[in-house]
């Protein structure tokens, strides 16, 4: 015996075991031995037009055990339709309605379904997806119109139940379980009514802005004034009162003649200081030789 014979057979049996059990399983799944149902799938058994059998539970499922002996022969001459029973959504937009007061106005609505009956499903109504989408659409035209527009704008959970109730019992006989539906946008369709309503927002926004521009000039002009007011009384209440504080003060001046001679004698030298007059000299007698050294000094300073 070589020693590479050991290796050749084990090659050789892992090349058949890979080859073999695809080969095999897809015999039995032919034949209806087995079939394996994933999460949240169910699976129809179809068989010369009845329905035979339903699995639902996610695992490994033996046919035989659950369809009987027509397992064998339900793949080959029946049918099995894969449903997926997980939760869907969809939304709808602008869904035209018109209020009380006649504005069209355009609702979005978004809404849940799931798979509750499979055989209904897939029997009962050949588009069961459009029918509840056009059931859906009808029931919030018919549920929602010539509601007044405030209300419309405001009371949107009341609505969303209003159309839930309205739907649910008719989705429950196609095989489908109506989930939330939530009103998610409310406008208006008309677009010079657009126009219009943004003209008067903008209108009413400078309408306020000026309101609050005026009320702030008659405040700051309140306050001007009363600071004025107020300026004017205190200098007219220092204008009386500077008359009597000089009055008493004259009056304890004159107390005493020598201070009060001093200070009559400072104040008319201060004034003639202040006073920028021409001073004039008249020569009296005979004295022109001082005249004449008054002029030479002037000369003098006017040449230095």
């Amino acid at each position: 015996m070589s020693e590479y014979e050991p290796w050749v057979t084990i090659l050789g049996t892992l090349l058949a075991l890979l080859i073999a059990e695809p080969l095999v399983l897809g015999i039995a799944k032919v034949l209806g031995l087995y079939a394996i149902v994933r999460e949240r799938t169910c699976r129809v058994y179809v068989l010369f037009g009845k329905v035979i059998g339903e699995i639902s539970e996610p695992g490994l499922h033996i046919l035989p055990f659950v369809l009987g002996p027509s397992a064998f022969i339900v793949n080959l001459l029946g049918k099995c339709y894969v449903l997926d029973l997980r939760l869907d959504q969809e939304y709808l937009r602008s869904q035209p309605v018109n209020s009380e007061e006649g504005a069209p106005m355009g609702i979005g609505i978004w809404y849940e379904m799931q798979i509750s009956n499979p055989v209904a499903y897939l029997f009962k109504n050949t588009d069961p997806r459009g029918s509840l989408r056009a059931n859906v659409s009808n029931a919030t035209v018919r549920c929602l119109s010539n509601m007044p527009l405030a209300e419309m704008l405001e009371t949107r959970h009341k609505m969303s139940q209003t159309v839930r109730d309205e739907v649910s019992e008719k989705s429950q006989a196609w095989g489908y379980k109506l989930g939330s539906i939530y009103i998610r946008k409310v406008h208006f369709r008309d677009a010079g009514m657009i126009r219009q309503i943004e003209e008067k927002v903008v209108n009413r926004l400078r309408q306020v802005t000026s309101a609050i521009k005026q009320d702030g000039a008659n405040q700051v002009s309140i306050i001007t004034s009363s600071a004025e007011r107020t300026a004017a009384v205190a200098f007219a209440q220092a204008a009386v009162i500077r008359p009597k504080m000089i009055g008493e003060a004259l009056k304890e001046i004159s107390g005493d003649p020598d201070v009060a001679g001093t200070l009559f004698e400072i104040l008319e030298t201060q004034k003639m200081l202040e006073n920028k007059g021409k001073l004039t000299l008249f020569v009296q007698g005979g004295q022109p030789a001082l005249l004449a050294d008054l002029l030479a000094s002037r000369d003098t300073a006017q040449a230095g």
